[in-house]
């Protein structure tokens, strides 16, 4: 293994360039490769880095060209249009971010006091907080705004190392304004320069104008909005809050069903603030992912492994609203795929996966190995993306990051910081230091 070196990334042209937009990445003391069989990985599988010591990679236009050790490559590609120089760094594919509700209007900034005081979700609720008072805010911002403040939160987590968002709807809660906030998901998506995948999340609460009438507002989003989401394209998904006080699992089943006959594949946010059947509704429909999962029960998990649907864990929520920690080692020891993201959101306004990985480590179970691979592989199949991002390959698109650490047990150890030195997203460097030589 070459020595760890002091010098920042560099980031050099090439005198002789026979591609005119060509990356050669060189020298990583650890490329993580991620490599492996295609899917999820689970149990042992979950741990396996592919790890490349003096690693390189060759990328043309967007997509991953060559793979292997730095003399392998300088070998067979000896120059490129640009050349990142890894010495004494780790490099691994791009964050793989698989919840957020990157699109709101308002601040709730106040609850952190109530918080403070010891007020429970469902009191901070009944003050006036919560999903419904981002609901307000949000129907009354312009489409416009709400692009721009998603552009201004995808750059900052581009900045942090992430490269792939799902980005939920679910505080327009009538059909205009749920369209509304996945158009400004795309619009911010566009100019950012991120992949966003959208998820459609009308079933996120019971709307104002329709308390005490949950049956009447699903029979909306069923003979209304999800249609309108469908037709409109602008959606991969659908999800539904399964939790007492917002949807039952028999209507979660509903919703699911139907978005499944208009070709959206299901997910469920299960089990979150008590055992409410969530992570056994999405194993019977056979959900991509199971979310949140602090208080699933055995047969709920037994039957996640079966379905082969993927928990996706949300640390810094549990972290933000005081809650226990979902149990990782728990999932993984019955089959489950894991996976992570922030659930970025105002109550848990977390843009960085570097601290969800640590949170991960420190308090679901997870091993810096596995949790990596939450991050990047299990998280790109929990968002639909895996045959494009999540690992290290030949034909992947070209999303890495560098590190500035002599070891990915860092990314586990440090907990708040930025370690992300470089970010490439689709071949071009997003973040990172340019010295022309």
């Amino acid at each position: 293994m070459r020595p760890a070196q002091p010098h920042k990334i560099r980031a050099v042209r090439g005198e002789a360039v026979a591609v005119a937009r060509s990356l050669l990445l060189v020298h990583a003391s650890e490329l993580l490769t991620l490599r492996g069989p295609k899917g999820p990985r689970a149990r042992e599988a979950a741990s396996d880095l592919g790890i490349l010591e003096d690693g390189a990679v060759y990328a043309e236009g967007e997509r991953i060209v060559d793979v292997g050790t730095s003399a392998e490559i300088l070998t067979r590609h000896p120059r490129a249009a640009t050349t990142l120089d890894a010495s004494g760094k780790v490099v691994l594919p791009g964050f793989v971010d698989a919840h957020t509700h990157a699109i709101f209007a308002g601040s709730r900034a106040q609850e952190v006091e109530w918080k403070a005081q010891g007020l429970t979700y469902a009191e901070i609720a009944a003050r006036g907080g919560g999903i419904l008072h981002t609901v307000r805010a949000t129907r009354e911002a312009s489409e416009a705004d709400l692009a721009r403040l998603g552009l201004e939160r995808l750059l900052a987590f581009v900045s942090l190392g992430t490269t792939t968002v799902e980005v939920k709807s679910g505080y327009g809660l009538q059909t205009q304004d749920e369209l509304k906030m996945l158009r400004a998901a795309a619009d911010a998506a566009r100019t950012a320069g991120v992949d966003v995948v959208p998820t459609f999340l009308g079933a996120h609460a019971v709307p104002p104008e329709f308390e005490g009438r949950s049956d009447a507002y699903l029979d909306l989003l069923i003979s209304e909005t999800l249609p309108a989401v469908a037709l409109a394209r602008s959606a991969a998904y659908c999800d539904v809050f399964v939790e007492e006080g917002y949807f039952s699992a028999a209507q979660g089943r509903r919703l699911l069903q139907k978005a499944a006959s208009l070709g959206l594949p299901g997910k469920v946010h299960a089990d979150e603030l008590s055992d409410t059947g969530g992570a056994a509704l999405a194993a019977e429909v056979r959900a991509v992912s199971a979310d949140h999962l602090l208080h699933a029960s055995d047969a709920g998990i037994e039957a996640m492994a079966r379905a082969g649907v993927i928990a996706t864990l949300l640390p810094a929520t549990s972290l933000a609203s005081r809650m226990p920690f979902a149990d990782g080692r728990r999932l993984l020891a019955a089959g489950v795929p894991v996976a992570l993201g922030t659930d970025f959101n105002p109550n848990a306004w977390c843009e960085s996966m570097q601290l969800v990985i640590a949170l991960a480590c420190h308090h679901n179970g997870l091993l810096p190995a596995q949790a990596i691979m939450a991050a990047t592989v299990n998280a790109a199949y929990a968002v639909g993306r895996g045959e494009d991002v999540g690992t290290i390959e030949r034909g992947k698109l070209a999303d890495l990051l560098v590190l500035d650490a002599p070891s990915y047990h860092h990314l586990g150890y440090r907990i708040g910081g930025d370690l992300v030195e470089a970010v490439v997203k689709r071949g071009r460097v997003r973040k990172g230091r340019a010295l022309t030589k």
